[in-house]
């Protein structure tokens, strides 16, 4: 079992934490009290929920004392959420199962502000955001003087909080690029204060404040413990935020997410993976590629979103009889789209039972189950089905350790793979896509990222004697970024802002099933309305917050 860092303390807190699907300020009998800031412990323990409120659903893993009511608790775990907005609308997953929660509407790109499952992410991320504002509106020298705590806390009380900041940066940074606009909480509103709504442009602009500010105030570039972040995430945000600025508000900052994704690099305290195989396997705490993961145990955190949920849901039963997913149960529900599957060489695309790690493949990044699956996720003349058969399985994430042994013999209930908010991997390709857009550096430096990646892959070059992975000057363009992203990076919920970036989503671009109406025969995409390029705030939020005003063409 893996060593916890921030989990341990997360049981600390009382267990009375965010009552309302409001996204009003927590009110002063809800995570606060003498009770819980009494020790220097019961801080750092208020932290880890800023933290493990993105992974864990409750205070007694996934079933039961949930942190927020009157939603499913599985489904709406975060990073599970998050991949439902940001892949089973694009070319990379088809789910078979939610439709109950409308998961139907985002596989054709029909949803609406009653669609539940676009609900989510939203109240997940004003949940992380209230539980960050108050930690820093207890925590400040006032406070802590009050409390007798200062002169314990002095010391680290800054680093603390400028990590509920980040927290609270990356949430606000997400529901830009989600849903554009929203209400605007921190720590100076009142109790009770029912908030206004900022534009897109005051989110973002926002964001990039806090996260220069937490590039400056963060420890630095692996000093934290693990777990926990430090100025290496701030930079890497911050790229991320910089890349989307013209998709999001209108102002080309490529130079920006250039700089920020050169010093991820250049820092070399994230260095890449020796095996990409590696990132995604059950030790993965001991992957330096990794520079913000959310810690995952299958005993101390268990949770029906992170890594189980990408395990279970990718793989079922059955493929337990060809190799070992690590885990005692599966789903099987999740399938991945024929657009995927074609990114990747013929050859490499099929399981070989005899190989069930693709040691003899050329690209280790595909990673597919094919074996009683249809390639195709349609049945000819039939209307959509939910069959778990149709479409390739992804077996990307494995909850065994890198030598290929299990944790326990049978595998667990949970996972232990930490999931990977963060990786290194995607600043080389940042930094790349930012150069040929015109943010600096030299095309020949972007062909150097990009061989990396594709070195590392591939595991030649500096990576091992495989056969080479690398591209010539002639086959770099933005196309070959967008493609070779989702080869890298593909499950792991950053594909629908690509492809929104890269004009692709809506329009330009087809996939399966993509605004049809799923109807038999129909499961050719076609183009779409613009207006879902973003989701539209949740309709319930209109009957507690009088001050919003919906996203365009969902009204």
């Amino acid at each position: 079992m893996k060593k916890l860092i921030y989990i341990s303390f997360l049981f600390v807190l009382c267990s009375s934490c965010l009552g309302d699907l409001d996204t009003l300020p927590l009110s002063n009998n809800q995570l606060t009290g003498e009770a819980v800031y009494k020790t220097p412990e019961g801080y750092r323990g208020v932290l880890a929920k800023c933290y493990a409120s993105l992974l864990l659903t409750g205070q007694k893993g996934p079933d039961g004392d949930r942190d927020v009511p009157n939603i499913d608790e599985g489904y709406s775990g975060y990073t599970r959420a998050l991949f439902y907005l940001q892949e089973t609308t694009t070319d990379e997953i088809v789910l078979h199962a939610g439709s109950s929660h409308g998961t139907t509407s985002l596989l054709l790109m029909n949803w609406d502000p009653s669609t539940m499952v676009i609900s989510y992410p939203y109240y997940r991320l004003y949940m992380s955001i209230n539980y960050c504002n108050e930690f820093l509106r207890e925590s400040t020298d006032e406070k802590l003087k009050s409390r007798g705590l200062y002169e314990q806390l002095k010391g680290e009380i800054g680093n603390l909080r400028a990590e509920a900041r980040f927290i609270r940066a990356y949430s606000y940074s997400m529901i830009c690029d989600l849903y554009g606009s929203g209400p605007f909480v921190d720590e100076t509103m009142d109790v009770g204060t029912i908030p206004q709504q900022k534009t897109r442009k005051e989110i973002f602009d926002y964001v990039v404040a806090e996260g220069e500010e937490a590039a400056n105030t963060l420890k630095q570039p692996g000093t934290n413990v693990y777990g926990r972040v430090d100025q290496v995430a701030a930079w890497f945000l911050l790229s991320r935020v910089y890349l989307n600025a013209e998709a999001w508000v209108g102002e080309a900052r490529y130079d920006k997410a250039y700089q920020y994704a050169k010093k991820v690099i250049d820092s070399k305290v994230y260095p890449l993976a020796s095996d990409y195989r590696h990132i995604f396997l059950a030790d993965n705490n001991t992957c330096r590629e990794i520079i913000w993961p959310l810690v995952q145990d299958y005993d101390n955190s268990p949770s029906h979103a992170g890594t189980d949920f990408l395990v279970k849901a990718l793989i079922n039963g059955v493929m337990n009889n060809y190799y070992d997913s690590g885990v005692n149960n599966s789903w099987g529900n999740a399938r991945v789209k024929t657009q995927l599957v074609d990114m990747f060489e013929a050859g490499d695309q099929v399981f070989d039972p005899a190989d069930t790690w693709g040691d003899k493949k050329k690209d280790k990044r595909a990673q597919f189950f094919t074996i009683g699956h249809t390639k195709e996720t349609w049945v000819a003349g039939k209307a959509f089905q939910r069959d778990f058969n149709n479409g390739y399985a992804a077996i990307k994430w494995r909850n065994v350790n890198k030598n290929r042994t299990g944790l326990v013999a049978g595998g667990t209930t949970y996972t232990s793979i930490d999931y990977p908010m963060f990786r290194t991997a995607d600043a080389y390709l940042m930094a790349a896509e930012a150069i040929l857009r015109g943010g600096g550096g030299n095309r020949g430096e972007a062909l150097g990222y990009v061989n990396e990646i594709r070195d590392r892959a591939y595991l030649s070059g500096a990576y091992g004697t495989g056969v080479s992975g690398k591209i010539s000057d002639a086959q770099l363009n933005l196309g070959f970024i967008l493609d070779e992203r989702a080869r890298e990076l593909h499950t792991e919920s950053v594909r629908r802002t690509d492809l929104i970036r890269f004009n692709r989503f809506t329009k330009n671009y087809n996939w399966d099933w993509k605004g049809s109406d799923g109807n038999a025969g129909n499961y050719l995409g076609k183009d779409v309305n613009d207006k879902y390029k973003l989701f539209p705030i949740p309709q319930d939020e209109f009957t507690v917050n009088p001050n919003l005003v919906q996203n365009p063409d969902f009204k």
